[in-house]
């Protein structure tokens, strides 16, 4: 069986290596999530041996990237939890208006879903102007896609409900050309975004923002990592900023927790 193939001590190995060779992290990940998706792998590229494995992995670099790819969730949508997206909406881009100028961070942006779908909800705002959104991923590949602003046609009757639902007020076709079997969002709206990789496990604080969302990449991080992200994001956010989290990740134990309020029923902060 393939689930026998790699064991919890060759997990570790072959993470020590990536670290050592590469410069990525994935020692604090959650063993049982990364250990779940190197055997995936390990079982879908038919290796006959660990050492195989492992040896191509430190060896061939552009292997490497494709075991990136695999090993990092790149699971994501537009407008993905329509009432977060309603609260932004209404509750914190508002506020931020009133500033002079917005720097948001969308920390693990994957193929990049979540920096257009708040990209239209500031042009709808009349906000898009005045914004810089800095998108960033630890996966190089996924960033290409996401500078293309391109997205599966069939994937866009999903993304159109939940635009909807969250509070949007055109039709949400405007947005984009359907071009083949995909979709090309309108430039004007990446025009305001800047991609860059960016490791939340051993990157530093790179300017100071007004709204950092951080959606659905904690949950992989073991308890001790999270609050090291947590810490590089409170020295990320200026004073009366905000932190947006997704649906399964909480501030809750976080020493520094009380230090923030929460906005409402959704999962954003406001840094006090």
């Amino acid at each position: 069986m393939i689930s026998d193939a790699i064991n919890n001590e060759q997990v570790e190995i072959l993470l020590n290596d990536v670290l050592e060779t590469h410069g990525y992290d994935f020692l604090a990940y959650s063993h049982a999530s990364i250990k779940r998706r190197i055997i995936r792998l390990y079982g879908l590229d038919n290796f006959v041996s660990f050492a195989e494995f492992r040896y191509t992995v430190k060896t061939d670099k552009q292997y490497f990237k494709r075991f990136l790819e695999e090993i990092t969730v790149n699971v994501t949508e537009m407008f993905r939890d329509p009432s977060f997206y309603k609260s932004l909406r209404n509750d914190v881009l508002p506020v931020l208006g009133t500033y002079p100028f917005i720097r948001i961070w969308v920390a693990g942006c994957s193929t990049g879903e979540e920096a257009y779908s708040l990209a239209i909800v500031l042009k709808e705002l009349n906000l898009l102007n005045k914004s810089l959104i800095y998108a960033t991923d630890i996966n190089p590949s996924v960033l290409e896609k996401a500078k293309r602003g391109m997205f599966p046609l069939n994937y866009l009757k999903q993304y159109s409900e939940n635009y909807l639902q969250s509070g949007g007020l055109k039709d949400f076709s405007t947005y984009y050309t359907a071009n083949y079997s995909l979709a090309k969002f309108d430039e004007s709206l990446n025009s305001k975004m800047i991609f860059s990789t960016h490791n939340l496990v051993s990157d530093h604080s790179f300017n100071e923002f007004q709204l950092i969302l951080c959606r659905n990449v904690l949950i992989y991080f073991d308890k001790e990592l999270q609050h090291k992200v947590f810490n590089l994001f409170d020295g990320s956010i200026e004073k009366l900023g905000y932190l947006a989290l997704g649906s399964k990740e909480s501030l809750e134990f976080w020493p520094k927790a009380k230090e923030y309020k929460r906005v409402k029923m959704e999962k954003i902060w406001r840094k006090l």
